[in-house]
C-alpha cells in the first residue's frame, strides 16, 4: 500500500515539475520576448526604445540564465505568487481564487446533476438487458453524447430564460443563476456515466455474491443495494474524477454564454487578451487541481477494491 502511495505522489510531482516549465516557457515561445511583450502591455506606442527594453530585462531579472529565472519563478508559484496580470495589474492570484471556486461548484453541480440520473437509469437497463427499457436507454445516451454545449446552451437559454422567463439568462449571482449552465453540462457526461453503470451492473449482477445473495432470499432491490452498487462504483468514480477535471477548466464555451466568471472564461478571456502572467497561473492552477483529483481518485479506487490492493503488494 504504500509503495503505492510513494508511486503515485512522485508521478504527481513530475507532472507538475513539467507543466510549470512548459507555462514558465510560455513568454519565451509567444513572439516577442517577455520584457517587449510587458512593455507593450503597458503603452500604446508600439516602437519602444532598445534601452528601455534593456532596462526592463534588467529590472524583471530576465537577464539571468533562463534555469535561475525558472527556478526564481517556481519558488514563487509554489507560495501562489503568479506575478501581476497584463489587464488590470493586480495579482494574478486575485482572480484565480474566485474563478475556481465558481468553476469546482459549476462542475460539482452537473456532475451531482449527472450521477443522480445516471445511477438509477445504468442499473435499471442492466436489469434487463436487450429489453426495451435498456435499448430506449442505449438510445437516450448515445443522442446526449452528439449534443454539444454551444448547441445546447443557447437553447436552453432560449426557451427558459428568454421565453418562459424562469431561471436567469446569465451572470452568477446566486444558486437559480446555476441551473441552467449545470444541465447543459450534465448532458454529456450523464450519458457516459449511465453506460459505465449499466456495464458495471450488468458484470456485478453476473457474480457468485449475487447468485448467492438471492439464493438466500434477499430481494433484487436490496441485494443491489448491499452488494451491486459498492462494486459498481469504482469505474464511476474513475470517471466522474475525469470528468471534474476537465469542466474545472474546460467549461469555456458554457462560462462564456452564461457570463460566469469561472476558470474556463479566465483562460479565454487571458488567450484573447494575451495576458501571460494570467495564462501562465491558471494553466498550472487547473493541472495541479486535476493531477490531485486523479491521484485521490486512484487512493480511492484502491481502497474500494481490495483486488487492487493485494495485486500492488505482489509486484
Amino acid at each position: 500500500m504504500w509503495t503505492f502511495f510513494l508511486r503515485r505522489l512522485i508521478v504527481l510531482l513530475a507532472a507538475l515539475v513539467f507543466v510549470s516549465l512548459l507555462a514558465f516557457l510560455i513568454p519565451y515561445m509567444s513572439g516577442p520576448e517577455p520584457a517587449k511583450m510587458i512593455i507593450h502591455s503597458r503603452v500604446a506606442n508600439l516602437a519602444v526604445d532598445p534601452d528601455t527594453v534593456e532596462r526592463m530585462r534588467v529590472h524583471l531579472g530576465l537577464d539571468r540564465p533562463l534555469a535561475v529565472q525558472y527556478l526564481d519563478w517556481l519558488g514563487n508559484a509554489v507560495r501562489g505568487d503568479f506575478g501581476y496580470t497584463f489587464t488590470d495589474r493586480l495579482p494574478v492570484s486575485d482572480h484565480i481564487r474566485p474563478a475556481i471556486v465558481v468553476s469546482v461548484t459549476l462542475a460539482l453541480t452537473a456532475l451531482a446533476l449527472a450521477l443522480a440520473v445516471a445511477l438509477p437509469l445504468g442499473a435499471l437497463a442492466a436489469l434487463k438487458p436487450g429489453r426495451p427499457l435498456d435499448n430506449f436507454v442505449t438510445f437516450l445516451t448515445q443522442s446526449l453524447v452528439a449534443v454539444p454545449e454551444y448547441w445546447i446552451a443557447p437553447m436552453l437559454t432560449l426557451v427558459f430564460a428568454v421565453n418562459l422567463h424562469w431561471l436567469p439568462s446569465a451572470g452568477w449571482r446566486g444558486p437559480e443563476y446555476a441551473v441552467l449552465p449545470a444541465f447543459a453540462l450534465a448532458l454529456r457526461p450523464m450519458a457516459y456515466f449511465t453506460r459505465v453503470t449499466r456495464a458495471a451492473m450488468i458484470d456485478v449482477l453476473e457474480a457468485p455474491y449475487i447468485t448467492a445473495a438471492l439464493s438466500r432470499g434477499l430481494g433484487m432491490v436490496r441485494t443491489i443495494q448491499r452488494h451491486g452498487v459498492r462494486n459498481a462504483l469504482p469505474p464511476v468514480i474513475t470517471l466522474f474524477a475525469m470528468w471534474l477535471s476537465g469542466l474545472i477548466g474546460g467549461a469555456v464555451v458554457v462560462e462564456v454564454i452564461f457570463s460566469i466568471p469561472g476558470m474556463g472564461r479566465l483562460l479565454y478571456e487571458a488567450v484573447v487578451n494575451k495576458d501571460i502572467p494570467m495564462l501562465q497561473g491558471a494553466i498550472v492552477v487547473l493541472v495541479a487541481f486535476a493531477v490531485l483529483v486523479s491521484t485521490l481518485t486512484d487512493i480511492i479506487y484502491v481502497l474500494l477494491n481490495p483486488a487492487v490492493r493485494i495485486t500492488d503488494a505482489q509486484a
